[in-house]
C-alpha cells in the first residue's frame, strides 16, 4: 500500500465487473476486515422515509424486502475498501448514503439546500486549524469538494489539536484529513496538495477550471496569506479566515467587492514583492497589525513575546480549534447558500460571552 493512499476503492455490486475485481480482493485480500452491517442501514432508510414505523413493526421488514427487490443483502448496495485499514466496509450506495447521512440535517438544512451544497467546491489551506473545519465540513456535507493544501506532516506537538492518533506521526496532514473524511463519507470528492500552495499551483488549486466556491485561509505562512488572498480575489472568490484566538473570523467577499483592499486594508499597499523585502522584524510587525494585536486574549499577549525564545510558536488549544471549525463551517454554508454575510471581523468570545 502507498503510505500516502487517501482514496478509497469503491466496488458497485450492480456492475459486473466490479463484482469481479471485489471478489479478487477478497480472495487474496491478506487479513483483510470485512465490516456488513447493511440490515442496519436498510432499517434506518427505511425509517427515513417512513419515520412512523419502529423497529419492531412487520412493515419494517416488507419495506426492506422490497427495497431488496429479490437480491440477496450481500448484493446490494456498494462494498468500500480502505486500503490504509486493510478495511471491507459494505454501505447503501450513494445516493442512499447521503439520504440517510443528512436526514439528521433536516430542517436546519433543507434537502434543496443540501442539494445546493452538494454542487460546491471549498478549499482549506493549512490543515491544522483546517482539519476541524475541513471535518466538520465533511460531517455536515456542506460541500460536494474539498480540496486541501498544506506542505507539513504530523509532530507529536500538533496532538494537543489535531483529531488523529500517534500512528500518524511524520504522515501528510492533507493525507490525514483525506482519511478522515472518506471514512466519514466515501463519496464526497477529495483532492489534495500535499506541497502546499505555491506560485505554481495557484491556478490548478484556486482555479482548476471555473473558480472555486470559497476559500478557507488558515496557515502559518505570511506570503501564502498574503498571496492566497490577492489570487481569490483576482478570480473573485470569497475567503474566510479563522484566527481561534478569542473565536476570532474575518470575512472578506471578494466575489461581492472585487476591488476591497485584503486584509479589510490593516496591511495597507502591501504586495507579495514588497513582503520578500521585509526583515523579519517588519514582517512580524505586520503580522501583528493584521491580526490586531491590541485586541488579542491576555494569555495570547503574554505568549507573543515568548515565541522563539521560550515557546516554540503559537499557543493554540483544541478547544478553540474545534470552536473554530464550527464557527467557520457554519459561516462557509451561509455563504455558500447565498446568505447575507457582510465582509467584516467577527468575534465569539467565549470568555466575554460566558462570564
Amino acid at each position: 500500500m502507498n503510505k500516502d493512499s487517501y482514496r478509497p476503492l469503491i466496488y458497485n455490486m450492480s456492475n459486473e465487473k466490479e463484482r469481479a475485481l471485489l471478489a479478487e480482493l477478497r480472495k487474496n485480500g491478506s487479513s483483510l476486515v470485512v465490516l456488513d452491517e447493511m440490515e442496519r442501514q436498510l432499517k434506518e432508510l427505511v425509517r427515513c422515509r417512513q419515520p412512523t414505523i419502529t423497529d419492531s413493526s412487520e412493515k419494517l421488514h416488507d419495506y426492506i424486502n422490497e427495497l431488496l427487490d429479490g437480491k440477496a443483502i450481500e448484493e446490494y448496495g456498494v462494498w468500500v475498501y480502505y486500503p490504509w485499514r486493510n478495511t471491507l466496509v459494505h454501505l447503501l450506495g450513494e445516493q442512499e448514503f447521503v439520504e440517510v447521512r443528512t436526514n439528521r440535517n433536516q430542517l436546519k438544512i433543507t434537502k434543496e439546500e443540501q442539494q445546493t451544497l452538494a454542487l460546491k467546491r471549498v478549499g482549506i489551506v493549512g490543515l491544522s486549524v483546517g482539519q476541524s473545519i475541513a471535518l466538520t465540513m465533511a460531517m455536515e456535507r456542506t460541500c460536494g469538494t474539498l480540496l486541501l493544501a498544506d506542505f507539513d506532516e504530523l509532530d507529536l506537538s500538533n496532538l494537543n489539536r489535531l483529531r488523529t492518533g500517534v500512528f500518524n506521526i511524520a504522515v501528510s496532514k492533507v493525507v490525514i484529513a483525506a482519511r478522515e473524511i472518506a471514512e466519514i463519507d466515501p463519496f464526497l470528492k477529495v483532492e489534495i496538495f500535499p506541497e502546499g500552495l505555491n506560485k505554481e499551483n495557484y491556478n490548478r488549486f484556486l482555479c482548476p477550471d471555473t473558480p472555486i466556491d470559497l476559500l478557507v485561509e488558515v496557515c502559518d505562512s505570511f506570503d501564502v496569506k498574503l498571496e492566497s488572498r490577492m489570487q481569490a480575489r483576482k478570480y473573485q472568490i470569497p475567503v474566510v479566515m479563522d484566527t481561534n484566538d478569542r473565536g476570532m473570523l474575518d470575512v472578506e467577499r471578494f466575489d461581492m467587492e472585487p476591488g476591497r483592499p485584503v486584509f479589510h486594508g490593516l496591511a495597507g499597499d502591501l504586495t507579495v514583492e514588497k513582503l520578500t523585502e521585509l526583515s523579519p522584524a517588519d514582517r512580524f510587525g505586520f503580522l501583528m497589525k493584521i491580526v490586531g494585536a491590541e485586541h488579542l486574549s491576555v494569555r495570547m499577549k503574554q505568549s507573543v513575546p515568548e515565541i522563539r525564545r521560550s515557546l516554540l510558536s503559537w499557543p493554540q488549544l483544541a478547544s478553540d480549534v474545534v470552536l473554530g471549525g464550527a464557527i467557520t463551517t457554519h459561516i462557509c454554508r451561509r455563504i455558500l447558500l447565498g446568505e447575507s454575510v457582510a465582509s467584516g471581523r467577527y468575534y465569539v468570545d467565549m470568555e466575554n460571552l460566558i462570564g
